[in-house]
């Protein structure tokens, strides 16, 4: 008996022929198309690690011009 995967049952749903090729061994025929969408998909990825990355810089920019802030702030009313 043959185990039945969520991702099979995906693909199932979404296109029953490619579904058929894929169990049967059956190379795609839109290779090209498939490996820009690799790529694409990866370049998505970096950017969205970026934004993350420029985020976190943002609010640590921020802290760290609040602690000076504040730090001004003390030293003004110890004089």
């Amino acid at each position: 008996m043959r185990t039945i995967r969520a991702s099979e049952v995906g693909a199932y749903q979404y296109c029953q022929r490619a579904w058929w090729y894929q169990r049967n061994g059956l190379p795609p025929e839109n290779q090209m198309e498939m490996a820009e969408g690799v790529e694409l998909h990866a370049r998505h990825g970096r950017k969205v690690m970026a934004a993350g990355c420029l985020r976190l810089a943002a609010y640590s920019v921020m802290l760290l011009a609040l602690l000076l802030i504040a730090t001004q702030i003390a030293l003004r009313l110890l004089q």
